[in-house]
């Protein structure tokens, strides 16, 4: 099977997911569309992997690849293709599906749960994971749900963490694939280390990859958990 994943900076790949696909013999086609490469014809991969990055999807003047993108994305969700999104990547889905994305009241930074939705207990991705789903977070803009899509968990601050739209296309707002080294190399991106000093103050970067380190074997379970029952979902691999 041939991945194709949409990167938007080279320190936001898709760690635990990606570890999984290539223990599954998967083919990974990466692009990082920030270093300009170009966008692969969609129909030639078996699903799409969309990753984090420090831009907004409204930020079409200065980036105006992020148009062809939210395009690209659309015409493919629309075909069936399935698709997992994360953080940016969750919402590109939600945008290129019409949903307006939008900047919340307070950036989001940390390990801190969501919580599933009785939607979720019947959904084939969230089936055993529990309901109160530890996460870390590292965002400070929101999304509103797509017409048609099925909310699947949120949290008092972000309500919309986590969205089916149809049976293939997923999107979720938190990161449980992160490892710690990762973390690291987060902190030192400047608009992300200027969000995690507006909600955590000075210094914070050490408590946060600390607190990643602690809690990754608790991320990665979840990661592997609903990953692998997208793949199944979407007889993937």
């Amino acid at each position: 099977m041939k991945i194709l994943i949409l990167q938007h900076i080279e320190c936001e790949p898709p760690g635990v997911y990606e570890d999984i696909l290539v223990e599954r013999g998967a083919a990974l086609h990466r692009v990082e569309i920030d270093a300009a490469q170009q966008l692969p014809d969609w129909q030639g991969g078996d699903a799409i992997l969309a990753m984090g990055g420090p831009m907004s999807v409204n930020d079409d003047e200065t980036l105006p690849w992020l148009s062809a993108e939210k395009r690209w994305v659309r015409e493919a969700v629309l075909a069936g293709k399935p698709f997992w999104g994360v953080c940016l990547g969750a919402q590109l889905l939600a945008a290129s599906l019409g949903a307006r994305v939008y900047g919340g009241t307070m950036p989001e930074i940390g390990i801190m749960p969501v919580y599933l939705t009785s939607e979720a207990q019947n959904d084939a991705v969230f089936s055993g994971i529990p309901r109160e789903l530890l996460t870390f977070q590292w965002h400070g803009e929101t999304f509103d749900l797509p017409a048609g899509a099925v909310l699947l968990a949120s949290s008092p601050a972000y309500p919309n963490q986590a969205f089916r739209w149809r049976e293939k296309a997923y999107g979720v707002q938190f990161h449980v694939e992160i490892s710690a080294d990762m973390a690291e190399q987060w902190s030192q991106v400047p608009d992300y280390a200027a969000a995690l000093e507006r909600a955590l103050g000075a210094g914070a970067a050490r408590k946060v990859v600390g607190d990643v380190l602690r809690v990754k074997a608790t991320l990665h379970s979840h990661a592997r958990r609903m990953f692998e029952n997208w793949l199944k979902a979407c007889e993937i691999v």
